[in-house]
């Protein structure tokens, strides 16, 4: 069985590459690795995180490394939270504290203007060289309150373009099926496939 490394310890993020690959590799993650170093995510755009992470960790573990950076661009926003998605309310912050905060940031933006994607770009690595990176986007809008229990993020507060439903709502087949991380994991399959000819 191949083994592919992703380069994070958001059990969630593991959860959906392990589904969307499949089973020919064995997915395992940063928990798995506990004595490797942390790496910053000091880059501005989402490739530059993705690549820092992968290539660093491809440097301490034989064979390949994913690492995927993603987040939500708000258009009203200029674009934010982006890069800083994860802590968008603060070092400290959490799913919660970020969806609260994103709400405040949105109070009196009309239902029309909300327009946002979700966005991952991913980058495989091996022996501290990064081989390709991906991109996948989801487009859709932001709710003005949370809806649905399900997901993690900002799940509840982002309705998918076609959909009437949250991500959180929708479940996590439909959102595998169509989220931005599915949609780059598509041309990760796809490299990886052309690669073992």
């Amino acid at each position: 069985m191949k083994k592919l490394l992703v380069a994070t310890g958001n059990a969630h993020k593991t959860e959906e590459i392990r589904a969307m690959l499949g089973a020919g590799y064995e997915v395992t993650d940063l928990k798995s690795h506990p004595s490797l170093p942390a790496v910053e995510e000091t880059g501005v755009t989402f490739l530059e995180n993705a690549t820092l992470k992968a290539v660093e960790i491809s440097r301490s573990v034989p064979g390949l490394v994913l690492s995927d950076d993603s987040g939500l661009e708000v258009d009203a926003l200029g674009g934010a939270p982006g890069v800083y998605s994860a802590r968008y309310a603060g070092e400290d912050g959490n799913d919660a504290l970020n969806n609260k905060k994103l709400l405040a940031e949105l109070e009196g933006v009309g239902e029309g203007e909300r327009s946002a994607r979700f966005r991952c770009v991913m980058v495989l690595a091996e022996n501290g060289e990064a081989l390709a990176h991906f991109d996948g986007a989801v487009e859709g809008h932001i709710l003005s309150a949370r809806h649905g229990e399900g997901g993690f993020g900002y799940d509840p507060l982002f309705v998918p373009e076609g959909y009437d439903k949250s991500f959180a709502e929708l479940g996590e087949e439909v959102k595998n099926s169509l989220s931005h991380r599915a949609r780059a994991m598509v041309q990760v399959s796809r490299w990886l496939a052309a690669r073992e000819d």
